[in-house]
């Protein structure tokens, strides 16, 4: 269960008590991220979020910050996305208090000296070179490339090189200063807590200045049907990295638990359609599966796999024709009943840790602005009908809407292309 309270300044708090566990977590989560960046800040949100741990005038270095949690054995970590960025500890529950305390330093004392930015910038540029160095990692940015091409979800989270040097500090600042404000605040605390959190969280985070509520302003148009786009990046591996994208809906359109359930059904699972057919009975690949992600305006569905660059063509054939098939044939009642069994199951595992708790509720007060109990979430999957699933892989499974993103020892779009069938060539 769970309550939500205001502070005085705006910040909304969400409450969520878990029975029978030691830990506690506080997570806050601000509606922030890439696609709200200029060219100037490309790299921003992530570059603000690197800063946070770089000291404030109460904790003036890196190792006071870090040593004070790790005292106490605590998990920390922040991370940045297209449309958020969230900050979280985790922490025996009578030790909360030094969690509130030091999160709100942090995120609003922090001293952004100009030393410490330029030594991050040369940290961030390694991460980049990084990700776009690992194959499994990286080809997800390039499929959002090619689906988004020309919008600022298009863009790399972390920025380029280019963009990381050239970033000013003052640029920065004014930046994290529009949008880190209550009015775009959510904070989360969930497990075992005091009974005086609101008081304490009310000193701390509710003392933060009011600011305007800000949202982004590139609201993602789709362009309907489209020739196959491609992205795909040249290394000579011999286990390459494929991604098929299909466009969806927003997070909150009335479709989305029949296409969650589909993706269950098609690769979300060991014993999938996808997983059975590319691996199991033809030995194609190591890992094939189906996701969904969304953002509030437009969503990804996404079929995914690692394989023998020599075996491309048939693992491809494979995937098309059961895509084709489920939107020709649906799915099974006994499937359909599976999948909903298994997003039950999931939820209720999830939901016993504080901090997959306290993101569950917060990802939905943030974005959705009300939230629901698994009990609520639940209805709504439970409610899909063998029609409903049959007709959103018809409706959303659509070739003419494609993208497709690679990597492996292939040097121009005609030689990835020729791997795949017609539906994907023309």
């Amino acid at each position: 269960m769970f309550t939500l309270h205001g502070l005085k300044n705006g910040a909304r708090v969400l409450l969520a008590p878990i029975e029978g566990t030691e830990a506690a977590t506080i997570l806050v989560m601000f509606k922030i991220g890439s696609r709200n960046e200029d060219l100037k800040v490309w790299g921003g949100s992530h570059f603000i979020e690197h800063l946070m741990f770089k000291g404030t005038a109460k904790r003036p270095e890196t190792i006071a910050i870090t040593k004070e949690l790790d005292r106490y054995g605590a998990e920390y970590n922040a991370y940045t996305g297209k449309d958020m960025t969230a900050y979280y500890v985790k922490i025996a529950g009578q030790k909360l208090p030094v969690a509130v305390d030091l999160l709100h330093d942090m995120l609003f004392n922090s001293l952004y000296k100009a030393g410490e930015m330029a030594k991050e910038k040369n940290v961030i540029i390694e991460e980049i070179k990084m990700y776009e160095e690992n194959p499994i990692m990286h080809l997800e940015d390039l499929l959002e490339e090619a689906m988004f091409e020309g919008h600022t979800l298009g863009r790399n989270i972390a920025g380029t090189a280019k963009s990381m040097t050239a970033m000013k500090r003052s640029d920065v600042i004014a930046y994290r200063d529009a949008y880190y404000v209550p009015e775009n605040t959510i904070i989360v605390v969930s497990g075992k807590y005091p009974p005086d959190i609101m008081a304490r969280l009310e000193k701390s985070f509710g003392k933060v200045k009011h600011g305007k509520k800000r949202v982004y302003d590139d609201v993602y148009l789709d362009p309907g049907t489209h020739p196959v786009r491609v992205r795909r990046q040249f290394k000579d591996l011999k286990q390459i990295q494929v991604a098929l994208g299909f466009p969806l809906p927003g997070r909150m359109h009335e479709d989305m638990p029949a296409i969650k359930l589909l993706a269950t059904i098609l690769g979300g699972t060991m014993s999938s359609r996808l997983f059975i057919e590319v691996r199991e009975k033809r030995g194609l690949c190591y890992n094939v599966r189906a996701t969904t992600d969304g953002y509030d305006d437009v969503g990804t569905f996404t079929v995914r796999a690692g394989l023998d660059a020599s075996r491309l063509s048939l693992a491809s054939k494979t995937i098309v024709n059961e895509l084709k098939k489920v939107a020709k044939n649906g799915v099974t009642a006994a499937e359909l009943q599976m999948a909903k069994d298994n997003i039950q199951g999931g939820l209720t595992l999830q939901l016993e840790d504080s901090s997959n708790r306290a993101e569950f509720y917060g990802r939905q007060e943030l974005f959705e602005g009300a939230v629901e109990t698994m009990e609520e979430r639940m209805k709504k999957y439970m409610k899909v009908s063998l029609k409903d699933v049959q007709r959103v892989a018809k409706e959303y499974l659509d070739f003419n809407r494609l993208s497709l993103a690679a990597i492996g020892p292939y040097k121009t779009d005609a030689d990835l292309l020729k791997h795949f069938p017609k539906e994907i060539q023309k």
